[in-house]
């Protein structure tokens, strides 16, 4: 039993989208991976436009389980985190509006998933990220490696297959609940049924 992930690095200029197969082996496989990029020159909300498309063909297309994107807290540059912001609004609203549920992952969350190191950088996640999906080179460019290695942290940590839920202690920017946190909060364990089904999938492929 899979569960089917899209990762997502947000971004106005470059959005990376990554859609991978997860098991309860800990094993991933690729299904797509694309960076969407807009320039600078067009009107923003045409910019706006292109990235919720972008995001609306890829869930209809590949229909994901859950969709995983990458929280960033802050940033220095108040335009990036703007637009980031703006991103990922979209991108939030287009799998909600196909009754998707969403989480959010910090850049340290996902590095420490993927890597065992929250602070590791950029190169380290490649190798991991082609280590675990088993892809015949790097993925490029750091977007794709990034979207990747989002929906990858979901698939080991927060989601269906997760050992401990890292997201129902994230909040999201105003402080809201997603849907997958008041659904876990639901359950007397803390983890949904769906959870608890996958959890005994990964013991059951662990005696093996």
């Amino acid at each position: 039993m899979g569960q089917r992930i899209m990762g997502v690095d947000p971004g106005l200029t470059r959005c990376g989208f990554a859609v991978v197969e997860m098991q309860p082996t800990r094993a991933g496989k690729s299904l797509h991976v694309e960076v969407k990029g807009t320039s600078s020159t067009e009107d923003l909300a045409v910019r706006i436009l292109e990235i919720q498309r972008a995001a609306e063909l890829l869930l209809d297309e590949y229909a994901p389980d859950v969709l995983a994107i990458e929280r960033v807290f802050s940033s220095a540059n108040a335009p990036t985190a703007i637009a980031t912001a703006q991103a990922s609004g979209v991108v939030i609203a287009a799998a909600a509006a196909r009754g998707i549920p969403v989480a959010w992952h910090t850049p340290s969350e996902v590095k420490a998933a993927v890597t065992d190191d929250g602070r590791a950088e950029k190169g380290a996640v490649a190798r991991m990220v082609q280590r675990i999906l088993g892809l015949p080179g790097l993925p490029k460019p750091v977007d794709a490696t990034d979207a990747y290695a989002v929906a990858i942290c979901h698939g080991w940590r927060s989601g269906v297959g997760a050992k401990y839920n890292m997201t129902a202690a994230t909040p999201t920017h105003q402080g809201s609940r997603t849907a997958l946190q008041q659904a876990q909060g639901t359950a007397p364990s803390g983890l949904t049924a769906a959870q608890r089904a996958w959890q005994e999938a990964e013991r059951r492929a662990a005696r093996r």
